[in-house]
C-alpha cells in the first residue's frame, strides 16, 4: 500500500491563515509536511481561542495556551505553535493587516532537554555489517531458492542505510534522490567525486563527502535497481512497485534490520543522522564542519551533539579512571 500523503485541507482557518501558508509554500518553499503541521497547530489554537484568530489579544492567547497545557499538550508542542502563531501574526503586521503581535511576548513552559539518540560506533558497524550479511548469506544459498526481486530488496537496504549513516542525510534528502544529476533533481550522488548533493531544509542545497563502504553498497545496488524500478522512475531508491521509495518503508526496512541483528533497541532513520554527527564530532572535534555536514542553519543545533560526546567521555572516564568508581562499586 501506498504511503499516505499530507492533507492538503486546512479546515477551521480564516482566509488569512490559507494566505499565510501558501506564502510560505511559494516564498519560503517549506515541505508539504511542514505546512500540514502549521496548518494543524494553528487550527488547534483558534479552537480553544473565544475570538476569532484574525481578532485575537496577548491575553486570549495566554489563556488558550493556559488550556491546551492543561488538556496534556507538551511543552515541546506548545513552544512549536507559540512559534507558528508568532510568525503568522509577523506576517499579518508585515501585510499591514495588524498593528502588534500578540504572541511575540509569551513563551511556552520550559520543557526538559531531550539529548538526540545516537547509537554507539560498534553498534552501528554491527547494524551495517548485517545488511551485508543479509546479502551474502542470500547469494552463498541456492539462487533457484532466492528471488531476485528479494536479492534487489537487500541490495537497496543496504546501500539506503551505508549512506545514511556515511553521510548523516535526513529520510527526505535520502528518498529524493535522483540516479543522475539534473536541474530537476532534488539530490544526487555523484560516485566519482564521492560526493552527494542533497536539498535540504529550506530548499538549502549542499554537498557531503560518501565513505568508500557506502559507494561500494551503490555501486552493488544500481544494477539490481532495474529489476525493480519502472522504466520512467528517476529514483535513485525504489519500493517493491517500482516507485520512488515512501519514507514508511525505509523505517520499516531499518526497524527488520535492528531486529534481526538483535541489536536490542529500536532504531529509526534520524539515529543514523545522530550517529553520524556525534561519531564525526568524537573523531575531529571540529563543531563548524559537522555543523556545515548536518545542513544546520545554526551552530545551536550542532551543539547538542557535544553534549553526547561528554556522555561518551564520561562513559570512558568512568570505566578506565582508577579513582572513578563510586562507593560500593567493584
Amino acid at each position: 500500500m501506498a504511503a499516505a500523503q499530507p492533507s492538503t485541507e486546512r479546515p477551521e482557518l480564516p482566509a488569512s491563515a490559507h494566505a499565510w501558508l501558501d506564502h510560505l509554500r511559494v516564498e519560503r518553499r517549506l515541505a508539504p509536511r511542514t505546512l500540514d503541521t502549521y496548518a494543524i497547530d494553528l487550527t488547534s489554537l483558534a479552537a480553544v481561542l473565544p475570538v476569532a484568530l484574525d481578532d485575537v489579544a496577548e491575553h486570549h492567547l495566554r489563556s488558550a495556551l493556559a488550556r491546551l497545557h492543561a488538556g496534556g499538550m507538551t511543552s515541546r508542542s506548545l513552544a512549536r505553535l507559540l512559534s507558528v502563531a508568532r510568525g503568522f501574526f509577523r506576517w499579518r503586521m508585515l501585510s499591514g493587516a495588524r498593528a502588534d503581535n500578540p504572541a511575540q511576548g509569551l513563551r511556552a513552559p520550559k520543557a526538559p532537554k531531550r539529548l538526540p539518540k545516537a547509537l554507539a560506533v560498534d553498534a552501528t558497524a554491527g547494524l551495517l555489517d548485517a545488511a551485508q550479511a543479509a546479502i551474502q548469506t542470500a547469494q552463498a544459498a541456492d539462487p533457484q531458492q532466492d528471488d531476485p526481486k528479494q536479492q534487489a530488496l537487500r541490495l537497496r537496504d543496504a546501500a539506503m542505510f551505508e549512506l545514511l549513516y556515511s553521510s548523516g542525510l535526513r529520510l527526505a534528502e535520502l528518498i529524493g534522490l535522483d540516479v543522475t544529476a539534473s536541474d530537476a533533481a532534488a539530490g544526487w550522488v555523484d560516485a566519482q567525486a564521492a560526493e552527494v548533493h542533497v536539498t535540504g531544509k529550506g530548499g538549502k542545497r549542499r554537498m557531503v563527502p560518501v565513505g568508500g563502504k557506502a559507494l561500494d553498497a551503490l555501486r552493488a545496488w544500481l544494477p539490481a535497481r532495474a529489476l525493480l524500478a519502472d522504466a520512467q522512475c528517476v529514483a535513485l531508491f525504489v519500493g517493491a512497485r517500482g516507485e520512488r521509495i515512501a519514507q514508511g518503508t525505509v523505517r520499516l526496512a531499518l526497524k527488520q534490520l535492528a531486529q534481526t541483528s538483535q541489536l536490542g533497541q529500536h532504531v529509526h532513520p534520524h539515529m543514523l543522522r545522530h550517529s553520524f554527527a556525534s561519531h564525526v564530532l568524537q573523531s575531529s572535534g571540529d563543531l563548524r564542519a559537522v555543523q556545515e555536514l548536518m545542513g544546520h542553519a545554526s551552530i545551536a543545533a550542532t551543539q547538542v551533539y557535544t553534549q553526547l560526546d561528554f556522555q561518551h567521555l564520561a562513559k570512558v572516564y568512568d570505566a578506565a579512571h582508577p579513582r572513578a568508581k563510586k562507593a560500593g562499586e567493584k
